[in-house]
């Protein structure tokens, strides 16, 4: 593990980010995909939980299968909405993606996250956003909504670069947009398999794993083995203090079972 950390990447979903389910927001969401797509049905979120999502639990096969994201509008004529009519897809694949980002729930900053960004940023430290997810739109207006925009130095997205994780080429797209070299990096994640083995494998200097929820065991590999892992996202201030001191906090080590 290196010490020498000056840059610091980070996961959005279930680690940046978390989702609250309401039912009425994923309603609308499941109600609005069916009107761009064209059906008629009684139970509009009947229809799309027992067409839409099993369809997109095939395209997520494929999509790990080939660390590849499709574009969204072969997301929706190839995947999802294979047999509705084919122009009227086109002209909804932005909006489409859009809704079903919503149909998963409402997405909202971890508790401190917002303040533990800033606070990385003050002691010195470039940061930026890894991130697997459909659509071009949603992270962009969140990043302006929340005003966190100048926080992140690279946004790379699977939507925009069609690769994912733990596929390398995804890091290096980041780590070229901000100057980096890989042994100074830190890349912040929950997800053992995708966010700690993609690192690892373009040699980052450091990972850390996230775990909200400590009831859920680690599934640890030597493969997938983080340097660290923090319960709370503003643990990541004991981890790294003001760029060029020392920190003084013990890191908090993955063993499996905890």
């Amino acid at each position: 593990m290196n010490t020498d950390i000056r840059f610091i990447f980070f996961d959005l979903g279930g680690t940046f980010r978390v989702i609250k389910e309401d039912p009425a927001y994923l309603a609308a969401a499941k109600t609005k995909i069916a009107e761009l797509c064209g059906v008629q049905v009684e139970d509009p979120c009947a229809w799309f939980d027992t067409v839409i999502d099993k369809r997109y639990d095939k395209y997520r096969e494929w999509a790990l299968k080939f660390m590849c994201e499709a574009p969204e509008e072969v997301l929706w004529t190839r995947w999802l909405a294979f047999d509705c009519d084919r122009d009227r897809i086109l002209r909804n694949a932005g909006e489409l993606t859009y809704q079903y980002r919503q149909t998963k729930g409402i997405r909202t900053v971890v508790d401190g996250g917002a303040e533990t960004v800033k606070e990385l940023c003050a002691r010195g430290y470039t940061l930026g956003i890894i991130s697997d997810l459909v659509g071009r739109r949603e992270v962009d207006e969140w990043l302006d909504a929340d005003g966190l925009r100048p926080y992140f130095k690279t946004v790379q997205q699977s939507s925009i670069t069609y690769v994912r994780k733990p596929g390398p080429a995804i890091y290096y797209y980041a780590l070229d947009e901000v100057k980096a070299q890989p042994e100074n990096c830190c890349y912040v994640g929950d997800n053992l398999n995708r966010d700690i083995v993609g690192a690892k494998a373009c040699a980052f200097g450091m990972t850390v794993t996230v775990q909200y929820d400590p009831s859920k065991p680690l599934k640890l590999t030597e493969e997938n083995m983080p340097d660290a892992k923090v319960y709370t996202f503003p643990q990541l201030l004991d981890i790294f203090p003001a760029r060029g001191q020392v920190a003084t906090d013990k890191l908090i080590l993955p063993t499996e079972g905890q």
